[in-house]
């Protein structure tokens, strides 16, 4: 994952999960793709609505 990716979805998961950024910089690429992913799925079924 490039720098910019990982600062894309760090920004999005601080929005709509409210997790600080200084706890998901110690986070691993892995971790944040799967916050990432769970935190975007929901926002697309919540979407819809």
């Amino acid at each position: 994952m490039s720098r910019q990716e990982r600062k894309n979805m760090i920004t999005f998961i601080e929005t709509m999960k409210g997790i600080d950024r200084e706890t998901l910089m110690y986070m691993t690429d892995a971790d944040i793709e799967h916050i990432y992913t769970s935190a975007y799925k929901y926002y697309e079924e919540h979407l819809d609505m």
